[in-house]
């Protein structure tokens, strides 16, 4: 059996980024919910400094964190602060949450990387928070739109890879 790991991305309303990379060959599992906010046990209605987070299980033979990085800049805008699409707010902060020093530094050379890029006018203002505590959301929220085809989502896949954009050395 596989060993897998865990990345832990916002970018906005959970729900598009949710349905995005549940699509991803490699990605086992996907989970909504609430991380890096102030109170235990957070709800869609009480839920401060929390982001709208998405817990993803992977198979890192079959994709890798960068890859998962790749497609997090792409799927979001990761130059507005706090909002994406009609969603504004700290919870629709676009942040990655990483688990260890590894995955800190892959997302600090991505950020560079897509600054680098000149794909966005503006800089990137995604920020790197230690992952604490992940808080699965309400039921109604997880899958919600294979639950709601027609639900609401600002996310869509822009542009190519940065990945095809790397030099080696």
């Amino acid at each position: 059996m596989t060993q897998t790991n865990q990345a832990i991305f916002a970018g906005g309303c959970f729900w598009g980024m949710e349905e995005l990379f549940r699509a991803l060959p490699g990605v086992v599992d996907t989970e909504v919910g609430y991380t890096g906010g102030e109170n235990e046990h957070p709800t869609y209605q009480d839920h401060p400094g929390h982001a709208e987070a998405l817990k993803i299980e992977f198979d890192p033979t079959q994709i890798s964190f960068k890859q998962l990085l790749d497609s997090f800049f792409r799927f979001h805008d990761p130059t507005t602060r706090n909002r994406q699409g009609n969603d504004i707010g700290s919870s629709y902060r676009s942040a990655i949450f990483y688990a260890d020093e590894q995955q800190k530094n892959e997302a600090e050379s991505f950020i560079n990387l897509v600054n680098a890029s000149g794909r966005w006018p503006k800089p990137v203002v995604t920020a790197l928070e230690p992952f604490t505590k992940f808080y699965p959301a309400e039921d109604y929220h997880q899958d919600y739109l294979q639950k709601n085809p027609d639900g609401y989502t600002c996310h869509y896949s822009r542009g190519g890879s940065y990945l095809s954009q790397q030099h080696p050395g």
